[in-house]
């Protein structure tokens, strides 16, 4: 008995501490956006009541940057990235565990062995691709290395994958061709993975910093990631602008997240398919 209750309280020691590490810098960057400009922010305690709240630090960022602008271009990136993992993971993940044909487990295999190489090793030949297409300092450019990612198309096969078989062959007799199954078998038992997919996909297009920056040049088409850089001068900053800043790009993950959330949920607990 006493063995159980030192194993209860580690177990939720630790999910506290790792609630700690996590949502920590979260309030504290949160509290820091809501501070006056007579508060200080750097006290040797960490203060996460503000004594003199404000929203002025909001509106201060949208005096320094263009920021309607900058969100305008991240929607752009980020819808071209949902909608490509979305469709393209979709029919690459079916293909990949319902069809059936020759060198479809090599093709698996180099699927798989992509997801090994580092970003930055296939970087230059992104750009060298994008550049010869002509699509530099475009946000179609931007948004197209990550329209099929890797990782959710293994995600999407792994819930094709799921599917019982008999209810393909069922079809097959029926006379269902391979869209048909795919349409009316596949994607009705995938929607939460779906779900899944979208959330990464626009968590990973809204907050990438590095590919914007190195495929953009003007700063009319900056996503907001590159755009706040601006928020942090060369000879003085503002961490309540800084923070403000953080906190607006934030909060269209937190909407997409709040709105997703039982698809999500329902996407990762997907096993296997019921009835």
């Amino acid at each position: 008995m006493r063995t159980h209750a030192r194993e209860y309280v580690l177990r939720y020691a630790l999910l506290l501490l790792v609630l700690v590490l996590t949502v920590g810098p979260f309030l504290w960057m949160l509290s820091t956006s809501l501070k006056g400009s007579g508060e200080d922010v750097f006290t040797e305690l960490p203060s996460f009541l503000p004594q003199q709240p404000t929203l002025d630090n909001y509106a201060r960022v949208g005096q320094s940057i263009p920021v309607w602008n900058y969100i305008a271009n991240s929607l752009i990136v980020a819808a071209l990235a949902v909608a490509g993992n979305a469709v393209g993971a979709t029919l690459a993940g079916y293909a990949l565990a319902r069809l059936r044909a020759r060198g479809m487990k090599l093709l698996l295999g180099l699927t798989l062995g992509t997801l090994i190489l580092p970003g930055e090793v296939t970087i230059i030949s992104q750009y060298v691709t994008v550049r010869s297409m002509g699509l530099t300092d475009t946000l179609l450019g931007v948004a197209l290395p990550g329209a099929i990612a890797m990782l959710n198309v293994l995600l999407m096969r792994t819930a094709f994958a799921a599917i019982p078989d008999e209810m393909d062959e069922a079809a097959i007799i029926d006379g269902a061709n391979a869209w048909q199954r795919f349409v009316r078998i596949g994607l009705p038992n995938v929607r939460g993975m779906i779900s899944v997919v979208v959330i990464f996909s626009f968590i990973g297009a809204w907050d990438d910093f590095l590919w914007p920056l190195i495929v953009l040049t003007n700063p009319e088409r900056y996503t907001l990631t590159v755009g706040l850089q601006y928020l942090s001068g060369a000879f003085s900053s503002d961490p309540r602008l800084i923070a403000a800043g953080i906190m607006i790009a934030f909060l269209p993950i937190a909407i997409l997240f709040a709105a997703l959330q039982r698809f999500f949920f329902r996407g990762v607990e997907e096993g296997a398919v019921k009835g």
